[in-house]
């Protein structure tokens, strides 16, 4: 389809990263930074992995103290990842 009005670059990007396959890909993306800002450095020095597969998010902490309390906070830790993402990116999260 031709557009007869023109378009900066950024409406352009703006348009392109809104589609929903697209945008979920770049929070995927984002997925470990997002991890460290919401569970803190301590924790975030402590993961050795951050992986998502079909909408269960992966997760590896080297010490049994903190993958116990990880664990015993996971339901809240996805509410806030989604919240941080701005999307339901997350369902399950899965910390070994």
């Amino acid at each position: 389809m031709r557009r007869t009005q023109t378009q900066s670059a950024g409406e352009i990007l703006q348009e392109i990263f809104s589609k929903p396959h697209i945008a979920a890909k770049l929070a995927e993306g984002r997925l470990p930074q997002v991890w460290a800002e919401v569970v803190g450095g301590h924790v975030a020095q402590l993961t050795e992995s951050v992986r998502l597969e079909n909408h269960v998010m992966y997760v590896r902490i080297t010490s049994a103290v903190v993958r116990h309390e990880i664990f015993l906070r996971r339901d809240a830790l996805t509410e806030q990842i989604n919240a941080a993402l701005g999307m339901k990116l997350v369902n399950v999260l899965i910390v070994k």
